[in-house]
């Protein structure tokens, strides 16, 4: 080319360039086509100047190649310029060479620059390009270049560079066209170049342009019309896209399991079009390296599956793109065909293959449907509607409930108004009653359809709509579960192929677990009530269908939901609905399980609890599940074991039970007894525990239980349920006694006997040493107590299962075998003594125990005798017999353990310590728990072994004498006594380890002094002193005394020597007070056993009692959780040796205890009770006992000394400050205080205040562990009997635990104070009585002033149940209780409070308080009813209420008064009474008609006999009268339904404690409130109004109705409106008189005599005509003004009948008016009055037409504005509804908006023509209605406005 071409070329070429930025690409063509003729130029030369100029442009346009995008121009550049190279190859026609050019200059850096970029651009030039090879046939080029280069990218991304895998490597020299190639291909196109630029692209842009390369192919194959010279060709397209699909295919088996990116790119990209492609090429061959390959798309098909299985195990992300891959296969399913092929030997055959037959694929459906992720849920779903070609939505109602739409859906009788509603929503889903059984013709694909239905309902609908369909679908699932194999069914191959491996239950389990585990409480109750609704009975044995899975997962999660559970508790009732259908069901179930399976089952239902956290309802009902499936399982078994006449074969039985599966069956068992401890309420403990050994009795032998597990199983159970007396002990020995079992198979016997032998021969293995001889034995404190916890089973055991005829000699043997030699046993390594003595204190212990509880159940025993069970030790005899034998033998073990014990105590104070220092890992490592002895592993033994020897003296002691009360046993007492000498006395250590050996002594001393405390004895000391002279020093001394003082003194010596660690000062100061309480109860004691205290002297000195007391009070403050109790006792009985002393004196009054002492003590009190964090039943109790002493609390300087707050007032008004926010500590102050200010009346004066506060107490809160406390904790109770005694202890049981009983011991405190008060001025008055009486009325005119007076009480406006309603109830019912206290000298005040309290505003449970208490008055003061009641009946303008409540005043006053003033008070009152049966208020009247029969009818029985004539004129009247009230019906049946409440109320029982925390009629759980009259009656009068208004809205929407569905002829009607319309226009606008025009000759013969002398009547005439004509312009303005405003209004009218919220209406007419709707139509149209709504709507509705459509009326209305033309549209998500964005509104619509919180009801959905929902991306995904409504309003303006 010349210079001159050269340079026309690169003209043409720069201005080709630039004119691409204005041309579009449509338009390229025709401008090639012009220049090339104009200018001459060939396209070949053209080409190639463009191509040579590519680069500098490429380098041009992409700058910035940080950019994210491109802006338009240099699209549009890029896209016409590509477009002008594929023209012009296109003219150049198959120009490979050219082909080839464009792709390695132009298209791959293209590609390569635009990857990072949007792919739409490059999706458009691959197209372009794809065309070129299209025309041109030029897919050798593309086979040669792009393909390779693409695909080897894919693949090194994965790193497959060296894998022998990469078959498309060699695409060109496989290729038939090689040849060729090797001529054409580019010298630089090597290995190396092709490696490079495969790196050069990104994975989803080779994977898009290889789906798009491919996608041209097929397309380009699919073409009908081809031209002949396309043959050839074709053979190249199919062979290229075989080749590719064959490498794509492999390339995605790949992807799949690699990395998240490249699964998405293969099933994003590559797999849809692979799918797409495999219909036309199912089967082919091609030829690679040589090697011919064939490929199928079974085969394909096959490992997509095996892809996708190991997807699902991996993880969520890949789970989910399994189901991703199944929705692409089942979306491009097709029709099985078989490929067959010429040379059918290469060909790959494999059986036809769907992955719906698969097991696997079923079970991952069903695991998806119930994953927590509703994404997964959805795609599942999604996947199952295409296996069985279900569309969704409500198009999957099955046939039989659309055949029942036509009938009537019948509703039960007595249902809820939702349950109507639902009912009548069914009816419209066409869900009706199912047909009989011979009418049943049901398929499978009606089965999945109702499956589907009820799926969708649970994941997208409204709960109503759920209650609507739920039930009658679910028994049509049931029908089909029962019908399937019995009647014929039209189902396809694949649908049997899955019903195989899928049961019908599988599928129900599936809604019923999503049901379970509902968001919405209300469908999560609807499922669970379903479920157990079901009578399983009529489906026989496919109850064994239910999956196991699912009862022991969903349906014991949703066991355990609290939902389900309401009634739980209620009243002590721990049972509800739900847990007994659930027992029932598991009853059921198991009768159908195999025999061998069953013990396994009931195991895996009791180890839900360990998997699950059950709550307090939900343990209950596993428990109850329990013991019904093991009734089942033991009924079960009876029934096959009575086949067998006789003992049926070992074999059998263990066919049915495996023991190891029952070992460890018990062993869960156990399990779920201790998870019953977290739950305190010791009644609902015995019910867990009741029914688990219920279970266990149905299934367990105990023969064949090791004896292990049985002791941990028997040690579960609580000890006072087994305990003599106890609830389950019954149980325990019945089934321990082997019951049912003994005849069950011959090798039951032989259990029984080994089982009795291993439980004999304990002792024996127990006390054995299995360590080698070689090896010394050491133990530890967790050492000790694992043998006493093991020992201590045994013992329980023993005592449950012995009879009568099982005695212990065996065990007597063993003991006497080995106490006579314990001292040689001792040093016999094979033996371990401290084993043996922890062994004998478990026989003592429990012994001990059951002696005590025998005494406390004896007597209930006795009468009882019919329930006991013979042969089982509950006789009082036999325990007594077999301790007396117990006791003779450890007497004789006494001596020889008295010998043991002082050589074993020796290590205590003979100041040896062993050369062993080392301290144990265990312990110097140790960081919590607690608290280690700082010994040597040795001396720990010695230490240990020398504790126990004391211990088991000391406890055989105290049993011995509480069998025995004679004196103890003379060298075990003597070596107690010398032991606490002596170990007050030893010297104190200067080492750690001394000082440890010390701390052990004074442990083993709490046991001793424990035992002197309660064995005291006069000659105790002679039994020392003659064994040893321990009181030479102490001359004149009491001796107690001195050794108090030396243990005390040494003691404290050694806590402040520093010599041991803090833990164990702690452990030291524990031991040293719990000694202190046993050595301050020994006077108590002695007394008790006939200590004389002025013969004996030897006690305490004052010196030492006001010691012990500084010292009590000083560490009060800084006193540990576990030294409280001690202390405190300690102080108790500190108080009562100080009252003993000084008997004759005030103990305040003595020189020991003075006011500043007790100052310090209050305060020292306070301290410690404010700092403890838990507020313990047993420490409060104590605090209280003690401080609260009632000897000091008789002394009054202590309440109040110079008008100033004593100690006691000052602890006890913080005490009861501090207890508002501590229910327990009121409970019990109010307990202690009550039951002392009784004892001292005169103190009470000094507490009104406080009285007034326990008085108006009340708290939420239920301390739910204060029973468990009493009931597990001795402590607790011991010191809870020990506070003052209530009066009424009937009462106290009853409301101890709840909020009341503050109040109650108020009211029982004055109530016994009353009967004090009655007997002033009789021989028996004392101070006493005074005091009670003036207390009393201080305390009532107290009251009485507060309720009139204080800021709350006296409130008249207030919310029933708020915190000032309750208090008024406390106020008056307390006020009530102090009735009696109303004298002569306080009457007249408290009429005035009463009459003014009566006169405000007080709901009824108030009132009947204040009416109650004014009876009384005037029952008690008859003389006042004349002058003080009469004058008020009469005042007839007196507010309604309080006339009401004299009504039942008076009518009470004569119904209750005495004989002598009945007449009188009758004559007075009922006069008054009878105007008001006239009463214009129906309450009042109502009220008076009831109490006046009630007069007439007890008072007047004889009233209606005799002749009427003979009567007269009143007594006629009131005949009728009493006529009329006994035989009007309204006024019966108003009577028939107060007849309760009548006859219950007693104005004298109404004012005793019993009558007002006792409800006379129905209990209520609202401070003890019974509903009174008043409240009845007005509820019956309410009721009659509501069933009015009621039926008069029935009429208004039938009268409406037939207005609405009037249909006469339209056009008619039209016309006539149209008529009266027109008249009505042309009478406004003509009715006016017109201006008067004459004609010429009228007006020239009238004009002289018209204006002669009539100028004025002119001018009136003239100003006429004016104002005519102005007021005609303006009622045309206004008309046309009006016409305007209505052509500019929208098309739409907004339906909101079915709103109820006020501002959501409001607001809806103001988004009307906005966008000027043609109409609102509401519900109800007078609530535009509203002020709320007029606040909100800012005069909106003034300016849009608002229309009334009430709810029952919509549908009649919609069908009629459908017939207009409007379309009816719902915004509503159901599973049809369009997303707004994509929907187009119609121009005439009707907009239904749905309820608040349902929505819009399905008999609605039904007869819309679409419904819109808004798409929502948040969470909550709930917009509020009106919010809703604005936006598709707006949405549909806004289309409007675009048209």
């Amino acid at each position: 080319m010349s210079e001159a071409e050269a340079g026309s070329m690169a003209s043409v070429v720069a201005s080709l360039s630039a004119s691409f930025y204005q041309v579009p690409p449509s338009a390229v063509p025709a401008m090639l086509d012009c220049i090339l003729v104009s200018t001459g130029l060939s396209p070949p030369s053209l080409f190639a100047s463009l191509l040579h100029d590519f680069p500098r442009i490429l380098l041009k346009d992409i700058t910035n190649e940080g950019d994210d995008d491109l802006d338009a121009d240099k699209r549009l550049h890029l896209v016409s310029m590509v477009g002008a190279f594929c023209h012009l190859l296109k003219k150049m026609g198959a120009d490979c060479d050219a082909v080839r050019s464009f792709v390695w200059r132009c298209f791959l850096p293209l590609v390569k620059v635009l990857q990072p970029l949007q792919h739409d651009l490059l999706n458009q030039i691959t197209e372009l390009f794809m065309g070129v090879v299209i025309e041109t046939c030029a897919w050798e080029v593309l086979e040669a270049t792009s393909v390779p280069i693409f695909l080897r990218s894919v693949g090194l991304s994965m790193g497959m560079l060296h894998n022998d895998d990469l078959d498309f490597y060699e695409w060109s020299s496989n290729s038939s066209h090689q040849d060729s190639y090797d001529v054409m291909i580019d010298p630089l196109m090597d290995k190396e170049l092709l490696l490079s630029l495969s790196n050069s692209f990104k994975l989803l842009t080779s994977c898009n342009l290889l789906s798009v390369i491919l996608e041209a192919a097929l397309q380009y194959m699919q073409t009908d019309t081809l031209p002949k010279s396309a043959e050839r060709k074709g053979c190249i397209v199919d062979k290229f896209v075989n080749i590719l699909i064959w490498e794509l295919s492999n390339m995605i088996e790949r992807m799949l399991l690699h990395s998240p990116e490249h699964r998405s790119c293969a099933v994003g990209l590559l797999l849809p079009i692979i799918l797409k492609a495999l219909p036309a090429n199912g089967s082919f061959e091609i030829s690679i390296r040589g090697q011919k390959h064939g490929f199928s798309r079974e085969y394909f098909f096959i490992k997509l599956w095996n892809c996708c299985r190991t997807l699902f195990s991996i993880g969520p992300l890949e789970r989910r793109a399994a189901y991703t891959i199944l929705s692409l296969y089942f979306a491009f399913s097709w029709s099985s065909e078989e490929c067959e092929d010429a040379d059918i030997d290469t060909i790959i055959k494999t059986e036809e293959f769907d992955i719906r037959a698969e097991k696997e694929f079923w079970d991952e459906i069903k695991i998806a449907l119930v994953d927590k992720e509703s994404l997964v849920r959805k795609q599942s779903l999604h996947i199952l509607k295409m296996v069985l070609n279900i569309q969704g939505g409500t198009n999957s109602i099955s046939s039989i409930s659309k055949g029942n739409t036509n009938e009537k859906c019948s509703v039960p009788h007595g249902v809820t108004k939702r349950e109507k509603w639902a009912y009548k929503e069914a009816k419209s889903l066409g869900v009706g009653n199912l047909p009989m059984i011979d009418e049943l013709v049901i398929n499978s694909q009606q089965y999945w359809g109702a499956f589907v239905l009820l799926y969708e309902m649970l994941e997208e609908y409204g709960t109503h709509l759920v209650e609507a369909a739920w039930n009658h679908q679910v028994s049509l699932l049931l029908q089909f579960s029962g019908s399937y194999l019995n009647v014929g069914s039209s189902i396809s191959k694949v649908q049997n192929q899955f019903e195989m491996y899928g049961e019908t239950f599988d599928w129900l389990s599936i809604l019923w677990e999503r049901g379970l585990h509902h968001d919405n409480p209300q469908v999560r109750c609807l499922i669970m009530q379903s479920f157990l609704d079901i009578n399983w009975e009529n489906y026989g044995n496919y109850i064994k269908s239910v999956p196991e899975t699912f009862v022991l997962g969903p349906f014991m999660q949703g066991l355990n939901d609290p939902i389900h559970h309401k009634e739980f508790g209620v009243k002590g009732v721990y049972m509800s609905r739900v847990i007994e259908g659930a027992a029932q069901f598991l009853h059921y179930y198991v009768s159908f399980i195999a025999p061998r399976k069953c013990i396994a089952f009931l195991y895996n239902l009791a180890s839900t609890a360990k998997h699950q956290s059950f709550g307090r309802a939900g343990l209950m009902g596993l428990a109850e599940c329990i013991a019904s499936a093991a009734s089942g399982i033991g009924i079960l078994n009876r029934v096959r074991t009575e086949s067998f006449n006789g003992t049926f074969p070992v074999e059998f039985v263990s066919e049915m039970e495996n023991q190891t599966d029952k070992k460890e069956l018990l062993d869960i068992f156990r399990y779920v007894v201790e998870s019953s401890k977290q739950h305190f309420n010791p009644s609902y403990r015995l019910q867990v525990c009741g029914k688990i050994l219920e279970a266990a009795v149905y299934v367990v032998c105990p023969f064949d239980i090791p004896l292990e597990i049985l002791l941990l199983f028997i040690s579960a159970l609580p000890k006072e349920f087994t305990d003599y007396g106890g609830q389950l002990r019954m149980t325990v020995q019945r089934w321990l006694s082997g019951c049912g079992y003994k005849d069950r198979c011959a090798n039951c016997c032989n259990n029984e006997i080994k089982w009795w032998k291993s439980l004999y021969d304990f002792p024996q293995n127990f006390v054995s040493n299995n360590l080698s001889i070689d090896v010394s034995l050491t133990y530890d404190d967790e050492d000790l107590s694992a043998w006493e916890s093991e020992a201590n089973r045994w013992a329980k055991m023993l005592f449950l299962a012995i009879k009568k005829d099982h005695p212990l000699e065996l065990i007597f043997v063993f003991i006497q075998d080995n106490d006579t030699n314990i001292l040689k046993q001792n040093h016999d390594r094979r033996f371990v003594v401290v084993k043996f003595l922890i062994l004998v204190l478990s026989l003592v212990l429990e012994l001990r125990r059951a002696k005590e509880r025998a005494v406390e159940y004896d007597n209930k025993a006795r009468t009882n005798i019919e329930n006991t069970f013979p042969g089982v030790v509950d006789d009082l005899c036999f325990i007594d017999d077999i301790s007396e034998k117990l006791s003779d033998e450890f007497l004789c073990l006494l001596d020889d353990l008295v010998q043991f014990a002082k050589q074993s105590c020796s290590v205590f104070w003979s100041g040896v310590v062993t050369e062993d220092t080392a301290l144990p890992g265990a312990v110097k490592g140790k960081l919590g728990g607690p608290s280690q002895r700082r010994l040597s592993v040795s001396a720990t033994t010695t230490v240990l072994q020398a504790m126990m020897s004391v211990k088991a003296i000391s406890l055989i002691l105290l049993w011995r004498y509480q069998i025995k009360r004679d004196a103890p046993h003379n060298s075990a007492f003597t070596f107690m006594w010398q032991f606490f000498w002596r170990t007050t006395r030893s010297s104190l250590s200067c080492s750690e380890m001394g000082a440890e050996i010390s701390l052990a002594a004074y442990e083993a001393l709490v046991s001793v002094l424990r035992v002197l405390a309660s064995t005291y004895f006069p000659h105790s000391f002679y039994l020392v002193e003659e064994n040893e002279q321990l009181f030479s020093e102490i001359e004149g001394r009491p001796r107690l005394d001195y050794m108090c003082v030396s243990f005390i003194q040494n003691i404290n010596d050694l806590l402040g020597s520093g010599v041991l660690a803090r833990t164990r000062r702690a452990v030291l100061l524990e031991i040293k007070w719990v000694c202190l309480e046993s050595l301050l109860s020994i006077p108590s004691c002695a007394f008790k056993n006939g200590f004389n205290l002025e013969e004996n002297p030897t006690f305490f000195s004052d010196d030492t009692l006001k010691c012990i007391f500084g010292d009590l009070v000083e560490s009060l403050e800084n006193a540990a959780e576990s030294c409280v109790l001690p202390m405190l006792r300690s102080l108790r009985m500190l108080f009562e040796l100080v009252a003993k002393v000084m008997s004759n004196a005030a103990a305040s009054h003595c020189h020991l205890i003075n006011a500043q002492m007790m100052w310090n003590l209050v305060h020292s009190s306070w301290i410690l009770h404010i700092s403890c964090n838990k507020r313990r039943v047993a420490s409060i109790a104590a605090l209280l006992s003690s401080v609260l002493h009632p000897l000091v609390f008789n002394d009054e300087n202590m309440h109040q000394t110079d008008n100033a707050p004593g100690p006691l007032k000052w602890f006890i008004e913080n005490l009861l400050e501090e207890g508002i926010k501590s229910p327990r500590t009121i409970r019990l102050a109010a307990l202690h205080l009550t039951g002392l200010w009784l004892l001292n009346p005169r103190i009470i004066k000094f507490y009104l205040k406080e009285l007034k506060l326990l008085s108006l107490y009340g708290s939420v809160a239920f301390d739910e562990d204060f029973e468990a406390e009493l009931a597990d904790n001795n402590d607790a109770r011991l010191e809870v009997s020990i506070l003052a005694r209530s009066p009424d202890p009937e009462l106290t049981e009853a409301f101890i635990n709840t909020e009341v009983y503050a109040r109650v011991s108020v009211a029982v405190l004055f109530y016994k104070l009353a009967d004090l008060a009655r007997m002033v001025g009789s021989p028996n008055e004392d101070a006493n009585c005074i005091a009670a009486q003036e207390s009393g009325k201080s305390f009532l005119l107290e009251l009485l002033d507060s309720v009139v007076n204080d800021k709350d009480l006296a409130k008249e406006l207030y919310k029933k149940y708020s915190a000032i309603h309750r208090r008024k109830i406390r106020a008056w019912q307390i006020i009530c209780v102090l009735s009696p206290f109303v004298e002569e000298d306080i009457v007249g005040k408290v009429l005035e409070y009463l009459y003014i309290s009566l006169n405000r505003n007080n709901l009824p449970a108030v009132r009947q308080y204040l009416e109650t208490f004014a009876i009384n008055i005037y029952l008690k003061f008859p003389s006042l009813v004349k002058e003080h009641l009469v004058p008020i009946l009469r005042d007839y303008d007196m507010r309604q209420q309080a006339l009401s409540s004299y009504v039942f005043i008076a009518a009470n006053v004569i119904l209750n008064s005495s004989k002598d003033v009945q007449s009188s008070h009758l004559n007075e009152l009922f006069p008054p009474l009878v105007p008001l049966l006239t009463s214009h208020h129906h309450s009042l009247r109502g009220f008076t008609q009831l109490l006046a029969y009630q007069i007439l009818h007890k008072l007047f029985p004889l009233l209606n006999y005799g002749s009427s004539e003979m009567l007269p004129l009143e007594k006629r009247c009131f005949v009728d009268l009493k006529t009329y009230l006994a035989r009007n019906s309204d006024c019966a049946r108003l009577r028939t339904s107060m007849e309760g409440y009548l006859d219950a109320y007693d104005p004298n029982s109404s004012v005793t404690p019993a009558g007002i925390f006792i409800n006379r009629v129905e209990e209520d759980g609202f401070e003890c409130v019974p509903t009174s009259l008043m409240e009845q009656v007005l509820k019956f009068l309410n009721d009659a109004r509501e069933d009015l208004r009621c039926s008069m809205a029935k009429d208004v929407v039938t009268i409406r109705n037939e207005t609405l569905n009037f249909n006469g002829d339209k056009n008619c009607i039209e016309n006539l409106s149209g008529g009266i319309e027109g008249t009505m226009l042309k009478d406004m606008s003509s009715d006016f008189q017109k201006k008067v025009t004459f004609t010429k000759h009228d007006k020239g013969g009238n004009e002289a005599g018209f204006l002669y002398g009539n100028d004025e009547t002119y001018k009136k005439l003239a100003e006429i005509e004016r104002d005519d004509l102005l007021l005609d312009q303006l009622l045309q303005s206004r008309r046309s003004s009006l016409d305007q405003q209505k052509a500019s209004r929208q098309n739409f009218i907004l339906v909101a009948s079915l709103l109820d919220r006020i501002p959501n209406l409001a607001g809806l007419a103001r988004t009307c008016e906005v966008f000027r709707a043609s109409g609102l139509a509401i519900a109800d149209t007078k609530i535009i009055n509203d002020k709320q709504f007029q606040l909100i709507s800012v005069t909106a509705e003034k300016w849009v037409p608002i229309i009334e459509v009430p709810v029952d009326s919509i549908k009649i209305y919609l069908q009629k504005k459908k017939k207009e033309g409007f379309s009816i549209l719902g915004l509503e998500q159901t599973a049809n509804s369009v997303p707004l964005d994509q929907y187009i509104f119609p121009k005439k619509m009707v907009l239904v908006l749905g309820r608040e919180k349902e929505g819009i009801p399905v008999d609605i959905i039904h007869i819309l023509d679409a419904c819109i929902e808004i798409p929502q991306f948040g969470v909550v995904r709930s917009l509020n209605v009106h919010v809703s409504g604005a936006i598709a309003l707006w949405e549909y303006t806004r289309q409007q406005r675009s048209q």
